[in-house]
């Protein structure tokens, strides 16, 4: 059963410090957005272990850039990738890592012309693209293990002002994709604990600032064919066991 620590939107100063190694029995580390890149690198370089992220509305853009034989492009021409390095960005894929497949989908609601910031209709369509790619993954008879965002479902876990407004089309993604957990930030609990919620089966989980937990087994599934909107994970989950 993988154990991940997961990040987002606070910087924790004891885990920028050798105390984080009393999490060294992780095997992934997940990052929902808003963490300054260096943190990333130094939980990752500490810990000797991959970290998966996807970023938040105060993040830079990090659209465009392709990897090709080992260099970073963006627009064809050679470029200095400023995501955290090493890290894999899983923004609208679908990625395998440590034995947890994760779908990712980054960005929050758009409230202003800051980057990684999306209107409904905008973010469903780059829903609709990750789906498709969800299908053609999850055809090895294996669903996605964890959905990681920025933004949570709208009415499951957000705030009325428009900030911080979840996204409608992630009720959407947790149907088709039936992840045991999805992990999002954005939405800060400033000092109170915000309480895990039920999606469809699927475990909501605020971690900003971190937590430690461990990513249920998933049983066998089935890949099944696509509707018009991309194809959906078929197994059920079991429930999560959570460490401090």
């Amino acid at each position: 059963m993988p154990r991940v620590l997961a990040v987002a939107d606070e910087v924790v100063e004891r885990l920028w410090t050798e105390q984080v190694l009393a999490h060294s029995a992780v095997d992934l580390i997940v990052a929902a957005g808003d963490l300054p890149f260096d943190y990333l690198e130094f939980l990752s370089d500490r810990l000797d272990r991959p970290c998966v992220f996807v970023p938040g509305n105060h993040d830079v853009d990090l659209g465009g850039y392709v990897k090709v034989r080992g260099l970073w492009t963006r627009a064809g021409l050679p470029a200095r990738w400023p995501g955290p390095a090493g890290a894999v960005n899983a923004d609208g894929r679908v990625v395998d890592v440590a034995g947890v497949r994760i779908a990712g989908l980054g960005g929050s609601i758009r409230y202003n012309a800051g980057p990684n910031q999306w209107t409904e209709r905008q973010q469903a369509r780059r829903l609709r693209a990750l789906l498709r790619r969800a299908w053609w993954r999850t055809k090895d008879g294996r669903g996605v293990d964890l959905l990681l965002t920025h933004s949570p479902p709208l009415d499951c876990g957000d705030e009325p002002d428009p900030p911080h407004r979840g996204f409608a089309c992630l009720h959407r993604a947790v149907r088709r994709l039936r992840p045991g957990l999805l992990l999002h930030g954005h939405v800060h609990p400033h000092g109170q604990r915000r309480a895990d919620r039920v999606l469809g089966g699927t475990t909501v989980v605020n971690v900003v600032g971190y937590k430690v937990l461990d990513v249920p087994a998933r049983a066998g599934a089935t890949a099944r064919e696509p509707d018009a909107v991309g194809g959906r994970g078929v197994a059920r989950r079991s429930g999560v066991r959570w460490r401090r």
